[in-house]
């Protein structure tokens, strides 16, 4: 197999990023559009002062998280063709990795809010925990693991 150049390399690493990013956002503004319509709702003066707070929360990470997987295509666009490709890579990494956390955030929150509202607080803190363990396995747990496991390999 030929040996891939930096250019190539690049471009791979661009396509892979932005087909993660293409997975990740459709569920960020489905997100998004749901806790934009949930204060207009009949329900939503019922929530506790406590359940608005975690809204809040929620709506607020929600934001952060749209506004970080953009982030790498607005970069990308200005950038263009300044042959900057290698910085852009690792600084569109670390804004995926945080818009990711604050996805995980926004979820997490969301859950809770709305198991407190149809059930309880207890459910609501059960069912919670369980979907924040999910996210610190199988999205940070897996991968920082494999990469652990990587680095005394070597």
């Amino acid at each position: 197999m030929p040996q891939e150049s930096k250019e190539d390399r690049h471009d791979r690493e661009l396509i892979e990023l932005l087909n993660e990013l293409r997975v990740a956002l459709p569920g960020v503004q489905v997100l998004f559009a749901f806790l934009l319509i949930v204060p207009f709702s009949n329900g939503f003066p019922k929530l506790s002062a406590f359940d608005r707070d975690i809204y809040f929360v929620a709506f607020i990470a929600t934001a952060v998280s749209t506004v970080l997987l953009i982030a790498p295509s607005s970069y990308h666009r200005l950038r263009w063709r300044q042959h900057d490709k290698e910085r852009m890579l690792v600084i569109s990494n670390v804004l995926t990795i945080a818009g990711l956390a604050a996805l995980a955030v926004a979820i997490t929150a969301t859950v809770f809010m709305l198991t407190d509202f149809v059930f309880h607080r207890a459910w609501a803190n059960v069912f919670t925990a369980i979907v924040a363990v999910l996210f610190l396995v199988f999205w940070y747990g897996l991968p920082l693991g494999a990469a652990i496991r990587d680095r005394r390999r070597r």
